[in-house]
C-alpha cells in the first residue's frame, strides 16, 4: 500500500512539475500578458512604465522611451522567436579559440557580461518560446571559455560569451577581443548589468573594448525582480548620465529585465529583432496606456504554419 502510494505521489509530482514548465513556456508569450489585468499587463511589456511616475518632472525621460515599439511589432518579434518546421531554433556550435569560430552570414548579436550577472537565465527566457534549446552552463561559474551560438533559424544568430570577472578564465580576451573586434555580421554587444550593485570596475574593461572598437552595444540591467525600486531609479539615473557623458557607440536606452517574471523580455527580443534587420518597426511610439487584449496575436496557442 505504502508503495502503491509513493508511486502516485511520484505521478502526482511528475505532472505537477509538467504543468509548471509549461506554464513557464507560456509565461515568455504576449498571450500569457494578454491575461494579466492592464497596469501589470504594461509594466510586463514596457518595464520603465512602472518608474516613470516617480521620476522628477525636471529629469529627461526621453533617453528611457527611445525604443518603444507598438504592441503589434512585439508581436511580430516574438514569431521569430518561435520554432516551426522551416524555422528552427537549436544550438549550433562553440568555439574555444579564434580559429574555432564558426564562418556564418547571418547577422549576429551577442551577450557579455561579469559571472553570475543572469547572462544564462536571460538567454532562456529569451528562447522560452522554444523550450528545447539548451543553454549551456560552466559548473563552476566564471569558469567558461567558450563562445556558444545559438541559431534562430536562418535569419539570425544570437552568441553566448563568456562570463568575465575575477574567476574568469585568464585566456578570456584572447578570443573575445578578436571576436568583437573582427566579427564582420555583429550587429550589437548586450553588456549585461547587475541591477543590485550596478556597473563595476570589471565591466567598464568591456565598455571600453566597445568603445575602442567602435562596435555599437546596449546596456541590459538585469534581476530587477530583487532591485529595490529606490535603488533602481537611482541605477537608471547613473546609467543614463554615463551613457552621455562616457560612450560614444552606446544606445541610449538602457534595458531592464528580469528573467524570472519575463519583464522587458519582450521588448528586447523586439529590439534584436529589428537591430538584425528582421523587422521593420510600423511606428515608433507606442500608447502604453492602454493595451487592448484583441491586439495581441495567438503565436503561442499554436506552432506557427510552416512555410
Amino acid at each position: 500500500m505504502f508503495f502503491g502510494r509513493a508511486r502516485l505521489g511520484g505521478r502526482v509530482r511528475a505532472a505537477v512539475w509538467t504543468v509548471c514548465a509549461r506554464q513557464r513556456h507560456h509565461a515568455g508569450s504576449l498571450r500569457f500578458a494578454s491575461l494579466l489585468p492592464e497596469r501589470k499587463r504594461r509594466v510586463l511589456l514596457y518595464p520603465f512604465s512602472g518608474l516613470e511616475a516617480h521620476l522628477s518632472r525636471q529629469v529627461d525621460q526621453g533617453g528611457f522611451r527611445l525604443f518603444q515599439p507598438s504592441v503589434e511589432d512585439l508581436g511580430r518579434a516574438e514569431e521569430l522567436f518561435t520554432p516551426s518546421d522551416k524555422h528552427q531554433i537549436v544550438y549550433s556550435t562553440s568555439a574555444v579559440r579564434v580559429e574555432h569560430l564558426p564562418t556564418l552570414t547571418q547577422p549576429e548579436v551577442c551577450f557579455i557580461g561579469r559571472s553570475n550577472v543572469g547572462k544564462s537565465s536571460l538567454i532562456r527566457a529569451l528562447f522560452s518560446l522554444a523550450p528545447e534549446v539548451e543553454v549551456r552552463v560552466s559548473k563552476t561559474p566564471g569558469h567558461t571559455k567558450k563562445l556558444n551560438f545559438f541559431k534562430v533559424g536562418k535569419v539570425f544568430t544570437l552568441v553566448d560569451m563568456p562570463g568575465y570577472g575575477h574567476r574568469a578564465p585568464e585566456d578570456f580576451v584572447d578570443i573575445v577581443e578578436p571576436y568583437l573586434q573582427e566579427r564582420k555580421n555583429l550587429k550589437r554587444t548586450f553588456l549585461l548589468v547587475d541591477g543590485g550593485v550596478g556597473l563595476q570596475k570589471i565591466d567598464l574593461v568591456a565598455v571600453e573594448m566597445c568603445e575602442e572598437f567602435g562596435i555599437p552595444y546596449a546596456l541590459v540591467v538585469t534581476k530587477i525582480d530583487r532591485t529595490q525600486q529606490s535603488a533602481l531609479l537611482s541605477l537608471l539615473l547613473k546609467l543614463s548620465d554615463f551613457i552621455k557623458e562616457q560612450t560614444k557607440t552606446c544606445f541610449p536606452q538602457p534595458f531592464l529585465i528580469s528573467s524570472v517574471r519575463y519583464s522587458g523580455v519582450h521588448l528586447l527580443r523586439c529590439f534584436i529583432a529589428h537591430v538584425t534587420g528582421n523587422l521593420q518597426l510600423s511606428s515608433t511610439a507606442t500608447h502604453i496606456k492602454k493595451l487592448p487584449t484583441e491586439t495581441l496575436p495567438e503565436t503561442d496557442l499554436k506552432p506557427r504554419a510552416a512555410g
